[in-house]
Parts: C-alpha cells; structure tokens; sequence
C-alpha cells in the first residue's frame, strides 16, 4: 500500500542528489521523447503573468552588473560582483529603477531557490524555471525604486542560486543581472524624495511617511557563507536573531520580511496532525499540521507576524503545470512590511538592538531574512518617542480531526491580531502612529483512498493597517486587506511494476485590496490573481513517461494611475490563447470597496472561495 498524499519534490531545494526523498514523490525528471523534437526550437520562454512596471518617458542607463553561468554552486559562497551607481548619466535623478534577471538553461535541471542581496539587503527571492532539453529562458524585472538610498552607494553585490551538475542533471542556468536607471522627469519638488518622484495620488506624503526611506540595514547573515544570506531555520524552536542599531534622529522605520520554505516544509498547507502519523505508524511524512506563522520580535517582544502567501515552485504539484505559465509569486516571491515606528521609542537609545525570527510548528527549513527600512530627519541630530501601547497574544488554534486508519478529515482555524500604538517627535511635530495585523485562517483537508488521495481547501485573510497622524497635519492612512485561496486535489492510482498515474487540480490565488483616507474606504488599488491548473502524469520510477498539465491565469489590477489584466492559457509549452490590456475592471471604484467574492472567473471553485473576506461560515 503505498501513501502518496501528493506529487511534490523528489528533490527538495537545496539538498544534495544523495538525499532520500519524503514520502512526498514528484519526480521531475522527463524521457527524452517527451521534450525531444527533429529539430532544435527556438528557446521556449517561461513567465510569470504580473503587471507592467510603469515607466517613465525615459531612456534609462543601464548596467550589466553580473553575468554568470551557475552550476556545480550549491553549498558554495555567494557570487559576488562589485556595484556602482551609474556615473555615464546625463542626470543622476532617478525616477524609477528597475532590476532584470534574465536567465537560459538547456538540459534536465530541479528547481532552484536563489536570492540577490545589495549591501546585505535583499532585493529579490525567486525560483528558477526548470529546463527541457531544447532550452528555456526567462526574465523577472523588479521595481526597486524604494531602494534609492542603497542604491545611489558602492556595495557588495550577492547572488546565491545552489545548483548541481553531474551527467545526469546537466542544466547550467546562464544570467544576467542589470541594473536599469530612468532619469526622473521634471516634477513638483513635493513629487521628490531622496533624489526619484513618485506619483502623489498613489499614497499620502503626511510628515515623511512616503517611499524612500533615507537608510535600508541588513537584517540579514553576514559574509562570507557558504550559501545563501537568509537565515535557516530549523524547527518550532529555533529563534534566528541579528543584532542591529539605528541613527539616533530616525522618526520612521518598516521592517521588509522575505520568507521562503522548504524540504519538509516547501508544501507546509498539506501537512497532517502527528496524531495520524503515530496513529498509522508512518515514518517520513511530515507532520506538525499545516498551520505555520513567521513570528518577527524586537528585543524579545513580538511585533508583528507574517501568514505567508502558498508560492509554488516551478517543479510543485505537478510541473507541467508550469511550462510556460510560472506559479504565482514564483519568480518573485512576495515580501512582507511590519511598521516598527511605534517601537522607535525603545530603540532610539543609540544602543544595540535585536530582531528574532521564528515559524510556529516549523520543520525543516525555512529561509527568512529582513530589510530595515530607516527614514531621518534631517533638521535634527535626534529624536525622541515612547510606545504607548502594544498587544500581541499567541494565536488561537483550533483542530479537529476525524479519521479511521488512513482515511479521514481535519479541520484547522486560527486567528490573531497584533497592534501597536507609540508617537515619535521630530522636525515634523509630534506624530502619533497605530499599527495593526490581523489574521483568520482556515485549512479543511480530507485523506481518502488509503492515503492516496488528499484534498486541501484553505484561505488566509492577512489585513494591515497603518495610521500616523500630527495635530497639525493630515492623516496617513492605508489599509492592506489580503487574502490567499487554495484548493489542492490529488488522486494517485498503482499501476503496478513500479508506474503509477496521478491527477491533481489546482486553483490558487492572491487577492489584495489596498484602501486609504480612514474609513470612507477609498480603494487606492485591487489586485485579482488567479490560477487554475488541471495535471495528469503516468510515472514509472523517478521519470515521468507520460503527461499533461493546463493552466489558465485571469489577473486584473486596477488602480488610479494603472489597469491591467490579463488572461491566458497553456498546456504543455504552448500558450493556448493570451489576452491582455490596460483597462479597468467594471467593478473597480475608486470610492469603495469591491470585495474579492464579486469577481471570480472559475465558477467551479466559487461556492469556496467566494465567501465574505471577515466571514468564515461557508468555507468548506
């Protein structure tokens, strides 16, 4: 009787060939017939489906700032490369900058996680496609623009991307890095901050709190290492810590958190009770349940969390899925903004300070680091604040289990809230800001056929708010209300002599509503991003003889000074249809929101996933 609960990574990222796999098997290695052709295509180009960055009526400057062939590099220090800032502009005030990587890989190869650290500050998480034997390419592009600071100085560049290369996995992923510099264009020195304009109506500017921050610190390892800058964290217990100080005239700072899971975690949302493993005497199945939660602590104390979005690697649930449609967030994987401002107060002593890391119910491995984004006043050589209050309580789990054997049901809901109130005084007065997190999350997974076949249905909802207001001066307000939907289907059958066929269905998405201007709820942007695969694979040993994999994307974002959307369709290399343009969805209103449960373009998982964004009743 085999236990197949779904068809993840037979190798797990970053670890070594000899490695033993879990009980999780997704072989990822093709026959020859299935990606050979008479002749040699042109490269296939693999993409993440995301809005344009827009840019400005610029000819930028731009610089070539690595160019590597990564292969026998797993376990290895970092690519390093030295960076300047750009010193052939006709100006040196930039409006937009944007960071590419653009990368070729011929051959049989895994995916890969790899990171790119300026400074020690990291700049972009990602996963590498996997290649066919004919040859792939892709590009990410980034707007790194609130990076200004750190970019306008000579810094250590870092890139790590653990890759092996033997006579069987033989793809080398070629790169390029680039750095591209838009001159800025004249604008109302208001418009202006720290050398780059900004467009006003897309945030308030109330007292410094705008993009730009003055100085970025690394929450980060130092070099040199031996992989990656991130910190590895191990289990439930582990506590990643980094010690820090901060200029003592800082009046605002937001902590970036990028996160990243692996090995026995990298599929976390499918993993059972340790009750059902003990119970049917399993060993390698990862266990811990599939709630986890990245705690961030500031001297001990808990001041925010991240519940992060499900990113699927390039090789997850089955890879056909994502040849050429990449999974949402896989080539550039989201990070996470906690306000600390209402902590200045503690820190603003000219003494050291530390920020911990840790994940609830965590096994092995997770990769976090931070960047501390400090914004100064200038018209001052300190400044001074005091907390006022905070409130952080643990999460409140529940679980519910119901099962026979290997069969059964588990119910998992959690919720927390973290907030945080504390006023800083500066050149730009007394300003007060609130901070609050709040979370709701909810796993409904069902085990059948002796285990081989597992259903996942789960939605975080993760909402931020921040607040800063002076008694002279206007109000900064933005909310952030997210949510991430997933539904997981799949069914293994033994096909005997060691060949088994597996189906699985897919829809994931990642939902965000941002809203400013109190509680009169002006939707400043709407994002709808949305996946629905459908994947079959006949298996013999660790080759995948046979298969098909389909993925449709709708994506529609609106905002005041940008619309996009886009649909396509692909299966198996070829893109079936692709449709895109810049105007507004007919539900966006600037006025109000629209809620996530009034557009949703796969009605089969509508009863699911549609239901009210605070309302948990018709989940399941």
């Amino acid at each position: 009787m085999a236990l197949s609960l779904l068809i993840f990574s037979l190798f797990l990222l970053h670890q070594p060939l000899s490695t033993t796999a879990n009980i999780h098997h997704r072989p990822t290695l093709f026959r020859s017939q299935l990606i050979s052709d008479s002749t040699d295509p042109p490269l296939t180009n693999y993409f993440e489906v995301t809005k344009p960055i827009k840019l400005p009526d610029t000819k930028p400057c731009s610089n070539l700032v690595l160019n590597h062939e990564f292969g026998y590099t797993y376990g290895k220090p970092p690519v390093l490369a030295n960076y300047t800032p750009p010193s052939n502009c006709p100006s040196h005030n930039f409006s937009k900058i944007v960071l590419q990587w653009t990368a070729t890989c011929k051959g049989r190869q895994f995916d890969r996680i790899f990171g790119i650290w300026l400074g020690g500050v990291e700049l972009l998480r990602s996963c590498t496609a996997e290649p066919r034997r004919t040859g792939i390419d892709w590009t990410v592009k980034k707007d790194v623009s609130k990076y200004y600071s750190l970019l306008m100085t000579n810094q250590t560049l870092a890139v790590y991307l653990g890759n092996l290369v033997d006579a069987t996995y033989t793809g080398v992923y070629s790169v390029n890095l680039t750095f591209h510099f838009y001159p800025a264009q004249e604008v109302h020195s208001s418009n202006s901050v720290n050398g780059y304009s900004y467009e006003s109506n897309l945030g308030d500017w109330v007292n410094g709190f705008g993009p730009g921050a003055d100085l970025i610190l690394p929450i980060s390892r130092n070099l040199p290492l031996n992989d990656g800058l991130w910190f590895e964290i191990q289990n439930s217990d582990d506590l990643q810590s980094k010690m820090f100080d901060i200029p003592q005239n800082a009046y605002r700072a937001v902590l970036e958190v990028y996160v990243s899971f692996h090995e026995k975690d990298e599929f976390w949302y499918t993993n059972v009770p340790d009750e059902y493993i003990d119970a049917n005497n399993l060993t390698d199945l990862p266990g811990n349940g599939a709630f986890r939660e990245v705690v961030v602590s500031l001297d001990g104390m808990t001041v925010g969390a991240v519940w992060p979005f499900t990113v699927i690697y390039t090789g997850g649930v089955n890879p056909l899925l994502w040849r050429p449609i990449s999974g949402i967030g896989s080539f550039d994987l989201p990070s996470y903004d906690i306000e600390i401002t209402p902590f200045l107060g503690m820190i603003l002593d000219g003494k050291t300070h530390k920020f911990g890391f840790s994940v609830t119910n965590a096994l092995n491995v997770w990769y976090i680091d931070a960047n501390l984004h400090v914004w100064l006043d200038k018209k001052s050589v300190k400044t001074e604040g005091k907390l006022l209050r905070h409130n952080s309580l643990p999460p409140v789990i529940t679980s519910v289990t119901n099962f026979t054997g290997l069969n059964g049901n588990f119910l998992t809901t959690a919720t927390r809230s973290v907030s945080s109130i504390g006023w800083v005084r500066s050149s730009h007065g007394k300003i007060t800001t609130n901070s609050t997190q709040s979370f709701n999350y909810s796993n409904f997974m069902v085990m059948g056929k002796d285990g081989n076949l597992q259903i996942v249905n789960q939605i975080i909802d993760f909402n931020d708010t921040v607040y800063a207001n002076a008694p002279s001066s206007p109000t900064y307000s933005i909310k952030s209300f997210k949510r991430f939907p997933l539904y997981l289907y799949s069914d293994n059958v033994d096909q005997g002599n060691k060949t088994y066929s597996s189906v699985a269905n897919l829809t994931l998405g990642f939902n965000e509503e941002r809203v400013r201007a109190g509680d009169f709820g002006f939707l400043v942007s709407s994002l709808k991003n949305l996946q629905d695969g459908q994947g079959v694979m006949l298996v013999k040993g660790n080759l995948v003889v046979s298969g098909l994999g389909s993925t449709q994307q709708a994506y529609q974002y609106d905002g005041s000074e940008l619309c996009y959307f886009r649909n396509v369709k692909s299966s198996n290399y070829t893109v079936l249809y692709d449709k895109e343009g810049n105007s507004c969805s007919k539900k966006f209103q600037p006025h109000q929101r629209s809620g996530f449960a009034k557009w949703w373009p796969f009605p089969a998982r509508r009863a699911f996933l549609g239901s009210d964004i605070r309302n948990n009743k018709n989940r399941h």
